[in-house]
């Protein structure tokens, strides 16, 4: 069983709207992206962020997100393995999401 946290989208959506400082992560494939994705989430596959996982700052709240929540389950747990200490998963990723979207 995971130790990682999980969010709800109807508290994701109201601490971006109160403008606190999370940076939100979309682990999916680029095709599911161009479907639209949360705005301001910083777009990083899956399979990209064993190489790019340094762009990311240890200290900041990273909320992973993807289709539903099974992959980026797998990337918060590969950020906490990592020395990241504050990760959540956002409970059944952008199925679950209602909120804004932005597109590429």
């Amino acid at each position: 069983m995971s130790t990682i946290p999980e969010m709800n989208a109807e508290t994701l959506n109201r601490k971006i709207s109160d403008g606190e400082d999370i940076t939100i992560v979309d682990v999916r494939e680029d095709e599911e992206v161009e479907e639209g994705m949360i705005p301001g989430a910083l777009h990083v596959r899956l399979g990209e962020l064993p190489h790019r996982y340094d762009e990311l700052n240890k200290e900041d709240h990273h909320v992973l997100v993807c289709r539903s929540g099974r992959r980026s389950m797998k990337a918060s747990e590969f950020l906490k393995d990592n020395g990241f200490s504050n990760v959540t998963n956002l409970e059944g990723g952008m199925l679950s999401w209602s909120g804004d979207l932005s597109y590429k």
